[in-house]
């Protein structure tokens, strides 16, 4: 910054001030006649003088102004509780109802003034500059993966039950719902507690708040749009949902007539123009749709588990809900291993199954659609975890076999090659198929106890497991695995290729298996054409040799007759 002060000199400082005084000899030197022989005096002395006057050159620059374009980001903001924004049609329909308004024009009036001083600000100073935009092309590819513990929740009760299920609060990683409960099969003590607690991550010493359910429970899910309402299915099969700012008692609950007849294994919240509607899943071979604001019935039909009308019931375990892959389809993992595309708005009850994806060897314990690829989804159940395509029906990617049972698995959101998974061990592994794909990248043991669920928070950088001694720790990840290189995008087109050409070589491999199907039948159909020709051919044989044998019998007779 350059300041130009446009004042004389002598303007500045103290002024002086002036006044006579009587002389004073300093010094004085007296004449030395001595001196003057060592003097020649020069005559005649010649001097040149130029007539012309004399010039000096200076130089000055003149004030100048840079020019620059600056832009003004504009984002549509403060829309009504009942205007979906992401649905162009109430958008627009909403827009030309407030143009309409009376005071529209006012409004707008008084909105531009402020609107100019924002101008004006924004074209002296560049708010929106970004100081460290540079750490943000760091490369972390070379650091070695790490994760270091943060903290770890213990379940305050005396009976130690199982974390069956975390939730992330949506604004920021600054809470955590954990659910609690005993899922084996009446192995429930008497007097055990079915509280749930909301935790602050920084504060592991006490819940910050409990959640008192009727049943413990199975399932818990923040809602995405109203972030002070939770989502929980409980192990008599009931949906209830709090608000953490009335309390922990449940606003709602589902009748016992209406709702599952098994435990409620998992639960979602559907996009939708009042944020309230929702899912839930049950080894008793339904899906069910409800509204926070009616608990007393579902909101629709219900989806039976079964392949066709006379299928038998599948148990629900897991479940799964991406608009990007299509508003009203759904995942549902099945005791029996495989994997069930719902269809909600199918038009006849055959169409309401639109695939199913077998090949575990066990319950499906946990589902997921990528959130950066909605075609590619992750299961996990017995000792491997899968890589699906909608389009085929076997995986694309299987991990190996491992020692132990998986328990849970989910994507990175930020990193579109990483996923994670728990096993019986104990163990949390990290898996990155930008790096390899035979062994996982990262392992951490975390306890010795059985890891039951896991849960990565928005940005990548924390994840929470729960144990079956009720134990959550909290982890953060190195930046390796949770900072996506150039933006994410390099490394999205990257694995969606990766995903692309496996999933084009299982249909090479399912086209040159039908082949192969085709031409065995085909064979197997020659061959047993060309057995029946021989056996026809062989009894055409015996026939005319019968016919021969009759015809010289009879002649014999007729030739002894006449002889007679």
């Amino acid at each position: 910054i350059v300041y130009v002060y446009q004042r004389l000199r002598k303007d500045f400082g103290r002024a002086p001030k002036f006044h006579d005084l009587p002389a004073d000899i300093l010094a004085e030197t007296m004449p030395n006649p001595d001196l003057k022989e060592e003097y020649v005096e020069r005559n005649p002395t010649d001097v040149a003088i130029q007539c012309i006057p004399e010039y000096s050159e200076h130089e000055a620059n003149t004030e100048r102004f840079e020019l620059f374009s600056q832009g003004v980001i504009h984002l549509q903001g403060g829309w009504p509780k009942d205007v979906d924004p992401s649905e162009v049609e109430q958008t627009i329909r909403f827009i030309k109802k407030t143009e309409k308004d009376e005071d529209y024009i006012r409004t707008i009036k008084g909105l531009g003034e402020s609107l100019e001083h924002m101008i004006r600000q924004n074209n002296s100073i560049d708010v929106y500059e970004e100081y460290f935009s540079a750490m943000d092309l760091v490369d972390h590819s070379g650091e070695p993966p790490s994760a270091k513990t943060l903290t770890v929740f213990r379940d305050p009760n005396q009976t130690k039950r199982t974390a069956t299920c975390i939730s992330w609060y949506p604004d920021g990683a600054k809470k955590i719902a954990v659910s609690y409960a005993i899922l084996q099969f009446q192995r429930q003590p008497e007097g055990m507690s079915s509280l749930s607690y909301i935790w602050d991550v920084h504060n592991p010493n006490f819940p910050d708040m409990e959640i008192a359910p009727i049943s413990p429970l199975c399932c818990v899910e923040y809602n995405p749009k109203d972030t002070h309402v939770l989502l929980g299915g409980c192990y008599n099969g009931l949906i209830q949902f709090w608000d953490d700012r009335k309390g922990s008692a449940a606003q709602e609950t589902s009748p016992m007539d209406k709702s599952h007849r098994d435990p409620v294994y998992d639960v979602a919240w559907l996009q939708s123009k009042t944020g309230t509607e929702c899912a839930s899943v049950s080894t008793d071979g339904q899906l069910l749709f409800w509204d926070t604001r009616k608990l007393a019935e579902p909101s629709d039909e219900g989806l039976p588990l079964q392949q066709g009308t006379e299928g038998i019931p599948l148990g629900g375990v897991t479940l799964s809900y991406d608009p990007g892959a299509g508003p009203t389809n759904f995942l549902v993992g099945t005791e029996q291993g495989s994997v069930l595309l719902c269809k909600r708005k199918s038009k006849s009850p055959t169409d309401r199954i639109g695939a199913v994806y077998s090949g575990h060897h066990g319950p499906v314990y946990a589902l997921q659609r990528s959130p950066l690829i909605p075609k590619n989804f992750l299961t996990a159940g017995d000792w491997t975890a899968r890589i699906w395509n909608d389009e085929l029906k076997t995986p694309i990617l299987t991990t190996k076999y491992h020692a132990s049972y998986l328990t849970d698995a989910c994507w990175s959101p930020t990193r579109a090659g990483v996923f994670f998974t728990t096993k019986m061990d104990g163990t949390l592994d990290v898996w990155d198929y930008l790096f390899k794909h035979n062994d996982p990248t990262f392992s951490l043991q975390v306890t010795d106890m059985p890891l039951h669920t896991l849960r990565v928070e928005s940005q990548g950088r924390l994840v929470a497991t729960g144990a079956a001694d009720g134990a959550t720790t909290l982890f953060e990840l190195c930046a390796s695995l949770s900072v996506a290189q150039g933006g994410g995008v390099i490394e999205k087109n990257a694995v969606t290729q990766m995903f692309e050409r496996e999933a084009k070589r299982e249909k090479n491999l399912e086209a040159r298996a039908k082949e192969l199907r085709l031409a065995a039948k085909k064979a197997e159909q020659a061959k047993e054409k060309k057995g029946d020709d021989d056996k026809r051919e062989e009894e055409r044989l015996k026939e005319v040799e019968k016919e021969f044998f009759d015809i010289v019998s009879s002649r014999d007779s007729a030739h002894a007759a006449d002889g007679a």
